[in-house]
């Protein structure tokens, strides 16, 4: 006789998050690298255009600043989107939000609905500019977000969370 896991499973039912996220990630991604870079460059300038003979260092330490930016953008823009985006999974099922989700470190997150508190979507400019938003699920231990919805998809299940926490309650 089979033994039936009572852990979810993946199936059929998970959802993924929209394509257009893969492009959100790679602007804010490349936003932060490039702000850091100048951060990170612009005391060695200052250095290197004050300071008189012996400040070739500064240059080469700008130099392999630049370099690291380069690799970095060539990563988290090449690289990581595609496969951030294949690992994220998401599935509500009438009792649990369940949420799967990394690359290295994966993590598999299960939210009873009985300990949801709220609810939100959320949505910054860049979202916004490419028709999307984030739901937000709270709980007593934190918060679980689910990035890179279309925008009506994400209230849907904003809305849908909601109930099914409502009701959740109203059984106990």
């Amino acid at each position: 006789m089979q033994e039936s896991s009572t852990l979810p499973s993946q199936s059929a039912s998970e959802s993924k998050l929209d394509p257009r996220i893969k492009s959100v990630w790679r602007i804010n991604d490349a936003l932060w690298i490039v702000v850091c870079a100048i951060i990170c460059i612009v005391p060695f300038l200052i250095v290197l255009l004050a300071a008189d003979e012996d400040a070739a260092w500064a240059g080469t330490v700008m130099l392999l600043e630049v370099i690291a930016a380069v690799a970095l953008l060539v990563v988290f823009l090449g690289v990581l989107p595609s496969i951030r985006y294949a690992r994220w999974r998401y599935r509500v099922s009438e009792d649990y939000l369940e949420i799967r989700k990394g690359i290295v470190w994966r993590k598999h997150y299960v939210i009873p609905f009985i300990r949801v508190q709220n609810t939100d979507t959320r949505q910054g400019p860049i979202l916004r500019a490419f028709g999307l938003a984030s739901v937000t699920v709270a709980t007593a231990a934190g918060e679980h977000e689910i990035p890179g919805l279309r925008t009506q998809d994400a209230e849907l299940l904003r809305d849908k969370a909601a109930e099914l926490a409502r009701l959740a309650r109203e059984d106990v």
